[in-house]
Parts: C-alpha cells; sequence; structure tokens
C-alpha cells in the first residue's frame, strides 16, 4: 500500500497535500553491473580499462565462466583473473545481485520473489518487479519481468493496472535468473533447497518464460541482449528452445525477435475477433488479428517442432462460447500451433470472472477435436498472486513536480531526471 510521505525529521512543519509517496533524498546510481552485459560490452570494457588486444578474449571468457558457470557475487572468487584487473574492474562494476524484498511460497511450491533493482541514473528509489518459479518434478519455469509495470493496459491482466514505470536492462533482467538459480541453490557449488515440490534431478531452471511484468517486445534491445546471454553456450546455456517470450501483438519486432535470438514465440490471443480483442488487448487496435496471426504464420524457423503458443484467457460470457471455440480453430490453420487455455486469475478490483470449469473442458474438446493441443493450465501460485495476470508491484513512476516538493520540504536536493 502506498505509504505517507515523512520528511519530520529535516523540517517538521513542513506538508505537502498531494504526496502519498515515501521519496528519500536523490542517491548516487549503483555501478553497473558486469552480469547480463553482452559479451562485446564485456570484451570493450576490458578494453578500456587497459587489457592488451591479444588478452581480451581469454579474460572475457574466464569472467564469463565464473559469472555464468560458477556465478560468483564477488571479485576475488575468480581465482584464475588477476588481481589487478579483479580491482580495476571492481572499481567501476558490480557483480552483485539485487535485493530480495520479499519470497512467498505458494501451497503447490511456486515461489513468488519481489526484486529491488539497484538505482540508476535519475532515480530517488530502487524499482521493484516480480518474477515467479514454477517447479514440477522434472523440470522448473521461471517467469521473468521485462519492465516494472506495463506500457499495455489489458483488462483481464493486473500489471495492466500498474503504470509504467521504466524497461529494465539486460543486466536487471538476466539477474533476476541469477538470483533465482541463488534461492534455489541451482548453482554446482550450492546445496539444492529440500522441498519435495522442487525438481529432483537435473537443471532446476530448465525453461525461462518471458510473461512477467511488462510487454518483452516494447523493451527489445534488452530483451534481446538477454536472451542471447541466458542462451549462450559458454554461460547458462539455456536451450533456445526453452526459452519463451510471450508478447500481446508488437507485430513490428516479432520477426525480427525470431531472427535475432531464435527463441520460442508466445501470443497473448484472448479473442477471436477485432472487437472482443480491442477491448481485452487494446494494442490489438494498432496490430489488429490479421497482422498479428500473418506475423505468426512467417515467424523464423516456425514447424510442427517449433510451434507458436497461443495464450487463452478463458472469461465466463466474454470469450468462452462454443462458437469462439470454432472461432478459434478457423483462425489458426495452417500455424503450426499449441493453444494453452488459461483459467482467469482473479485480482483485486478485476471485474471479469473464470469460465465454468465444464464450459472450459467443452471448449477444449472443440479445439483437441481440430487437431491442435489444448492444454488447459493449472493456476499455480493462486494464493501468493503469482498465477498468470497477477503480477504487480508497488513501484511507480514520480513526476517532478513532487520530487520537486519533496526536496524543498525537506532541504534537500533532489534528481529530476525522471519525466512527468
Amino acid at each position: 500500500m502506498p505509504q505517507s510521505l515523512d520528511i519530520s525529521k529535516s523540517n517538521p512543519n513542513a506538508t505537502i497535500p498531494d504526496a502519498t509517496l515515501n521519496i528519500a533524498p536523490a542517491l548516487n546510481p549503483a555501478k553497473p553491473s558486469l552480469v547480463g552485459m553482452p559479451r562485446e560490452t564485456l570484451k570493450a570494457v576490458l578494453a578500456e580499462i587497459g587489457v592488451k588486444d591479444k588478452a581480451i578474449k581469454m579474460r572475457s571468457a574466464q569472467i564469463w565462466h565464473w559469472l555464468y558457470i560458477a556465478g560468483v557475487t564477488d571479485y576475488d572468487e575468480m581465482r584464475n583473473v588477476n588481481k589487478d584487473l579483479r580491482n580495476a574492474l571492481a572499481e567501476l562494476y558490480s557483480i552483485e545481485r539485487p535485493e530480495l524484498v520479499t519470497e512467498q511460497v505458494s501451497v503447490d511450491g511456486t515461489r513468488k520473489w519481489l526484486i529491488k533493482m539497484p538505482l540508476q541514473k535519475g532515480e530517488t528509489l530502487g524499482q521493484e518487479v516480480e518474477c515467479v518459479y514454477i517447479p514440477e518434478q522434472t523440470r522448473g519455469t521461471l517467469c521473468i519481468s521485462s519492465q516494472v509495470g506495463c506500457t499495455l493496459t489489458c483488462t483481464f491482466c493486473h500489471t495492466g493496472t500498474q503504470r509504467m514505470v521504466r524497461n529494465l536492462t539486460s543486466q536487471e533482467i538476466v539477474a533476476q535468473i541469477m538470483m533465482a538459480r541463488d534461492l534455489i541453490g541451482d548453482w554446482p557449488s550450492m546445496e539444492r533447497v529440500k522441498d519435495d515440490n522442487l525438481p529432483q534431478t537435473g537443471r532446476m531452471i530448465s525453461n525461462v518464460v518471458y510473461m512477467g511484468m511488462g510487454e518483452p517486445l516494447y523493451n527489445y534491445e534488452h530483451v534481446k541482449n538477454s536472451i542471447n546471454i541466458i542462451a549462450d553456450g559458454d554461460g547458462l546455456a539455456l536451450s533456445r528452445r526453452r526459452i519463451t517470450l510471450s508478447t500481446s501483438g508488437v507485430v513490428n519486432y516479432i520477426d525480427k525477435i525470431g531472427e535475432e535470438t531464435g527463441c520460442m514465440l508466445a501470443i497473448s490471443l484472448h479473442g477471436v475477433n477485432d472487437e472482443v480483442r480491442d477491448v481485452l488487448v487494446p494494442i490489438n487496435k494498432k496490430f489488429n488479428l490479421e497482422t498479428l496471426l500473418d506475423a505468426c504464420a512467417n515467424y523464423p524457423g516456425i514447424s510442427n517442432a517449433r510451434r507458436v503458443t497461443f495464450e487463452y484467457v478463458m472469461l465466463k460470457d466474454i470469450n468462452d462460447s462454443i462458437a469462439d471455440a470454432k472461432k478459434l480453430v478457423s483462425l489458426l490453420k495452417g500455424i503450426p500451433a499449441k493453444i494453452n487455455l488459461i483459467p482467469f486469475n482473479p485480482w483485486p478490483g478485476s471485474n471479469y470472472e473464470c469460465s465454468d470449469w465444464q464450459q472450459i473442458e467443452k471448449f477444449a474438446e472443440v479445439v483437441n477435436r481440430a487437431g491442435y493441443a489444448s492444454p488447459i493450465r493449472t493456476p499455480r501460485g493462486r494464493d501468493i498472486m503469482a498465477a498468470c495476470g497477477q503480477l504487480k508491484s508497488e513501484s511507480v513512476k514520480i513526476k517532478k513536480s513532487l520530487l520537486k516538493k519533496a526536496s524543498n520540504a525537506a532541504n534537500e536536493p533532489v534528481n529530476t531526471t525522471e519525466s512527468d
């Protein structure tokens, strides 16, 4: 919940009638992180601090190994990197993790983490995002965020009610994976967390999905860089077929992300005509169904072995009729596709209801008979608001006018580079 602005320590007589945020004075931004930095950028960093050209490839490979295979958080652990280089890097760049604010564990083993990112230039508050770990006996899926808040306003989604704050950097995106591996013991040198709900053998994080807070394709460069780091064979080495990007339909970047990353594609569909989808997923007004489905049919590498996943949230009396099911089958004809039917997960203030289970099964039967795999997604983490469409953080974008009021009241200088 929003907190009252507390300025009593510096000026007990000051008041700010409209303030609803606890705003601290501007702080120095954190050092940029090497974790999540593209490999070529890392090489450029080494060149800038004086590493000789002939040694850059070797040194970057050594650092890459320590970051992504060993998972170190202290330069002193990089035993085959000379001390002078370690000190030079430590002076300018961080390899520490963000701050874990809260961890919630569902009755079904799902874990939700609220993570506070280090201060970026122009910020007075560390921004917070949520990511979710969904364990099964044979695999573990990490759902990560790409933005603080969301650019879009999908009406069935809790994140869509949070004002867009900013994009996450590739460092902040990759940091979610690194931190998750820390918390469940997924590094070779760590003991696994003892929990019967977690995978008992193999990698504990075997799949990564960009289905958390934000629209990934509206943060294209950072998302692209993070995918390529996650998939790098000399580091985290996650198969590109186990990395899935979900988009609400930013059509002009769909082909590009496929070409430049090779990741799997998921479409947040939810409607079988433009009238319904315009309401549920307003970006449809810019990129309509015909345009979106054409982009899906031409997604690079698409085949029966690399199908596009269509996500379809089941909303009572909105999009769940048998006629809707038949129209969905017709729309996807010719596209190698898998259809995930998602029972609506309620959140405070939502105006929708989940379809009756019997109706969801009837809908699925129509889709299955047409030859499409259409699993009904079992809701996970509902009790901790970690299920699909339920993520939201308290981070907000602060107006310059409010920052100035807080600064004047507290007699403290404040950085106001945030836009209104």
